[in-house]
C-alpha cells in the first residue's frame, strides 16, 4: 500500500459516519425466536399427536420414526415458507472450528412439466454431504467421500435469509464422529446418567441431570477500511507486526466505559438478530482493551448453548460489516493489549434445582453441594492436562499465560469459605456438613442498600474458578468451538461421579450408613484432588514451580499439550464413558496438530511477504532520503558543521541498515526453517518443529520491524498503526 492510499484509508476510517440504528417498537419478548421452530411453533404447525411425540423425542431421547418425521417436515416446511424460505440445509460443525452447510431447494419434479415444493421426513432427518474434503485425521481417505449428517431434534431448526437451517451431527460412513456435536451429545448423556445416579442419593425423585453452559464472547471491532489495509489481519485474523500505541489500555478507562455510538448501534442490531434466532442475549459491555467488547447470553442447556455460540459468531461477522466494521475473534489480534477469551460458565441442574448451588437449608442439601463440588474437582484433577489440550491452539497459545488470561496450568479457585469447609471436612469426623449461606455487608453509604455477598470472591488468574453456583472455565479461546472443552469437562465429571457411586455403593453393601459412606468417599477425594485446588496468584512464577511439584501438567508447548488426547487415562475415560473411541481420539489429535502447523505456516508466509515487499523497501526509501539530505548538507557546510548537522541522520541511517539487514537475513532463515519442517511427514513432529523453529523467528523478526515503525517517516509507513486501529471514532 502506498503512503497516500494509507492516509486516504485512515481519513475515511476517522470520518464521522451515519449511524445505522435498527428501529423496533415491539419488545424483545414479542420477537424472540421469531425465526426458530420451537415448541410454540410446533404446537401451531404440527398435529397434536405429532407434537406430543416430538416433545417425547426432545425430552426423553426416544426414537423418531419416519412417519412422524414426515409430519414434522410438512409442518416445518409450511412455517419456513411463510417466512420466505426456499431452501434447506443440514447445518453441522466439522472439525474445522467453523460450521458447514449445503443448500437444497424445496423443489422436485411434479412429472407434469412443472415443479412442486417438497420437503420429506427423510430430507429432514438425514443428508449425505461429501465427507472427503473435511478434516478426518485419517478416518476417511480422499476417495472415500460418503458421510452422513443426521438431525439433532434437541436443537431447534431456524431460518436465516431464504434457508431453513437444521442442526445435525456429522459422521463417517463407518460411524466415526467427524464433528463436535456427536461426541458432545454423548458426553452430555454420560454426565446425565452418572450425575442422576448420584443425585438420587439425596433426592430420589430426580430423573434427569442437565449440563448448562453460559458463554461470554469477547471480540474486537476495527474499521473495515483499516482492516482491508492490513494483509496480516485479512489473512490471519491478527496483526503480525505493529508497535504499541502510546495510549492503549494503561488508563483502564475502556473497561465498562461508555459504549461508542457506532458500536452501540452494531450491538443493538446484533442483539435483535440474535434474539430473533432464539439466542437469549443478556449482557453487553466494553472490555479491557480498546475496541474490545463482550456479549453474553442467559444460561442454556449445553448442546443448545454451543449451537447458539457457533451461530452468533457468524451473525457477528455479518452485522459488523453492515456497520462498517470487521469483527475480530482471534484470541490475540493485537500485541500489548488484552486478548479475547470465551469464558465457559458450566453448571449442572435437575428438575428440582442446581446441583452446584449452595449452601442449602438442610444437611442433605449441603452434603449434595459438597459432593458435586468435590467430584467436579476430581474430574478436573485427573484430566487437567486433557482439559488444557481441549482449549489449546496456535491462536489461543498467544493469550494463555499472559497477564490478562489464565495461566497454561489448570487449577481451581474455590474461595476462602469453601476452601475452609473442605479443609475442615478432610480433618473432621462429623457426620454432618455445615455451611453458611450468603452473608450481608453494610456499606454505610447513604441511599445504598445492604449487599448480599456470595460465598466466594473472584480470582481472575484461575482458569477454573467456582463462582457461587457454577464453575467458570476461563481458558477457552474466543474463536474456539465451546464443544471441545465441554466434551472433556462433562466426560471427566461423568467419570468421577460414576467412580464415586461405585465406591459409595460398595461401602453401603458392607453395612455403612448412606450419608456416612458418602462423607467417607468425599473425604478421600478431597485429599486426592487437593493438588488442583489453588486460591493464589496463578500468574506468579512461584505457582509454576509449585504446580510442577504437585504433579499438575505444566507443559507450555502447544503441540506437546495436545499429546494428552491419547494418553492411556484419556483413552480409557472416553471409552468407558462411551464418548469417543481410540481411533476417533487419534484422528482428532492429528487434525489439531495439522491445524496448528498450518496456522503458523500461513502466518510465516504472510509475515515474510510483508517484511520483504512492504517494510524493508519503505525503510530503504526513507534511508535514501536521509542519505540524500546528508549529501546536500555536506555540499553546503564545512566538514565540521556538516558532521554536527548530520550526526542524528547518520545514526538513523545506521539503525535502519542494521534492522533491515537483520530482517532480510532472518526472513531467509524463516523460509529455510519452514522448508525443513515441511519435509517432516509425521504431524506431531512437524507441529513441534513449527513451534520450536518457525514461531520463535516471527517474534524475533517482529521486534526489528516494530523498531523500524518508530524510525521511518510516518507518511511513508505502509500499514495502519495501532494508534489508528485501536480507537473507534
Amino acid at each position: 500500500m502506498s503512503s497516500a492510499l494509507r492516509f486516504e484509508v485512515i481519513s475515511k476510517a476517522f470520518e464521522k459516519k451515519p449511524l445505522v440504528i435498527p428501529n423496533r417498537e415491539d419488545r424483545p419478548s414479542e420477537f424472540f425466536a421469531k425465526y426458530v421452530f420451537n415448541r410454540q411453533k410446533m404446537f401451531k404447525y404440527l398435529p397434536a399427536k405429532v407434537y406430543k411425540k416430538m416433545c417425547d423425542v426432545i425430552d426423553n431421547g426416544t426414537t423418531l420414526d419416519l412417519a412422524t418425521a414426515d409430519a414434522v417436515a410438512e409442518g416445518m416446511k409450511r412455517w419456513a415458507m411463510e417466512l420466505g424460505a426456499t431452501h434447506c440445509t443440514h447445518w453441522f460443525q466439522p472439525l474445522t472450528e467453523g460450521t458447514a452447510e449445503k443448500h437444497d431447494g424445496f423443489v422436485e419434479h411434479d412429472w407434469k412439466g412443472g415443479m412442486v415444493e417438497e420437503f420429506s421426513g427423510k430430507q429432514l432427518v438425514q443428508q449425505e454431504p461429501d465427507a472427503s474434503s473435511f478434516p478426518s485425521g485419517g478416518i476417511r481417505s480422499t476417495f472415500e467421500a460418503r458421510g452422513y449428517s443426521a438431525w439433532d431434534p434437541a436443537s431447534p431448526v431456524f431460518v436465516i435469509g431464504d434457508t431453513l437451517h437444521i442442526p445435525t451431527v456429522f459422521i463417517s460412513y463407518t460411524g466415526e464422529a467427524l464433528d463436535y456435536k456427536a461426541p458432545l451429545k454423548k458426553a452430555l448423556k454420560a454426565v446425565d446418567k452418572a450425575a442422576t445416579a448420584v443425585t438420587q442419593y439425596f433426592y430420589p425423585e430426580v430423573t434427569k441431570v442437565i449440563s448448562n453452559l453460559g458463554w461470554e464472547q469477547e471480540y474486537f471491532l476495527v474499521d473495515e477500511g483499516l482492516y482491508a489495509a492490513r494483509p496480516d489481519l485479512l489473512m490471519t485474523g491478527r496483526t503480525l507486526m505493529g508497535h504499541d500505541s502510546a495510549k492503549n489500555q494503561q488508563m483502564e478507562d475502556h473497561y465498562f466505559g461508555s459504549i461508542p455510538a457506532r458500536v452501540a448501534a452494531f450491538m443493538k442490531d446484533l442483539e435483535i438478530q440474535a434474539l430473533e434466532l432464539g439466542i437469549p442475549c443478556k449482557t453487553r459491555h466494553n472490555e479491557v482493551a480498546p475496541n474490545q467488547f463482550e456479549l453474553a447470553p442467559i444460561f442454556e442447556e449445553t448442546n443448545l448453548a454451543v449451537d447458539h455460540n457457533m451461530l452468533i459468531m457468524g451473525v457477528m461477522q455479518e452485522v459488523a460489516r453492515k456497520h462498517g466494521f470487521r469483527c475480530l475473534l482471534h484470541e490475540k489480534p493485537f500485541a500489548g493489549v488484552n486478548g479475547s477469551g470465551k469464558h465457559n460458565n458450566w453448571s449442572l441442574s435437575t428438575n428440582t434445582g442446581v446441583l452446584l448451588h449452595g449452601p442449602g437449608k438442610t444437611a442433605t442439601d449441603n452434603l449434595r453441594f459438597v459432593t458435586f463440588i468435590v467430584e467436579t474437582l476430581m474430574g478436573v484433577y485427573r484430566h487437567n492436562g486433557l482439559l488444557k489440550a481441549s482449549i489449546i491452539s496456535a491462536t489461543n497459545a498467544h493469550r494463555l499465560g499472559a497477564n490478562e488470561a489464565p495461566p497454561a496450568i489448570i487449577s481451581s479457585f474455590l474461595g476462602k469459605q469453601l476452601s475452609d469447609l473442605l479443609d475442615e471436612l478432610e480433618k473432621s469426623s462429623d457426620d454432618e456438613v455445615k455451611l453458611d449461606g450468603k452473608r450481608a455487608m453494610s456499606l454505610d453509604i447513604p441511599q445504598i442498600p445492604e449487599l448480599m455477598l456470595d460465598n466466594t470472591d473472584r480470582n481472575r488468574t484461575s482458569p477454573f474458578a467456582f463462582t457461587g453456583n457454577r464453575f467458570e472455565f476461563r481458558a477457552v479461546g474466543s474463536q474456539a468451538n465451546c464443544a471441545a472443552a465441554m466434551i472433556v469437562l462433562n466426560t471427566a465429571v461423568a467419570e468421577a461421579l460414576a467412580d464415586f457411586k461405585v465406591r459409595v455403593d460398595a461401602l453401603i453393601a458392607k453395612g455403612v450408613e448412606k450419608n456416612a459412606a458418602i462423607l467417607k468417599v468425599v473425604r478421600e477425594d478431597i485429599k486426592t484432588c487437593k493438588s488442583i485446588h489453588f486460591d493464589g496468584n496463578g500468574y506468579s512464577d512461584e505457582w509454576k514451580k509449585e504446580a510442577a511439584a504437585r504433579g499438575l501438567d505444566v507443559e507450555s508447548s502447544a503441540p506437546l499439550m495436545l499429546d494428552n488426547y491419547v494418553k492411556p487415562e484419556s483413552i480409557e475415560m472416553f471409552k468407558k464413558m462411551n464418548v469417543l473411541s481410540e481411533a476417533e481420539l487419534r484422528a482428532r489429535l492429528e487434525i489439531k496438530q495439522e491445524t496448528y502447523t498450518k496456522k503458523i505456516q500461513i502466518e510465516a508466509r504472510i509475515f515474510g511477504d510483508l517484511c520483504l515487499n512492504h517494510i524493508v523497501p519503505v525503510a530503504k526509501r526513507y534511508q535514501k532520503q536521509l542519505i540524500d539530505n546528508i549529501k546536500v548538507v555536506q555540499g553546503v557546510f564545512s566538514d565540521k558543521e556538516a558532521a554536527e548537522l548530520t550526526a542524528d541522520d547518520m545514526d538513523i541511517v545506521r539503525q535502519i541498515n542494521s534492522h533491515c539487514t537483520f530482517i532480510i537475513k532472518n526472513v531467509e532463515a524463516l523460509v529455510d526453517a519452514r522448508r525443513v519442517a515441511n519435509k517432516i511427514e509425521d504431524e506431531r513432529s512437524k507441529a513441534i518443529a513449527y513451534h520450536d523453529t518457525v514461531a520463535p523467528l516471527l517474534e524475533t523478526i517482529r521486534y526489528h520491524v516494530d523498531k523500524l515503525e518508530l524510525i521511518v517517516d510516518d507518511e511513508l509507513w505502509p500499514l495502519p498503526k495501532y494508534r489508528e486501529l485501536l480507537f473507534i471514532r
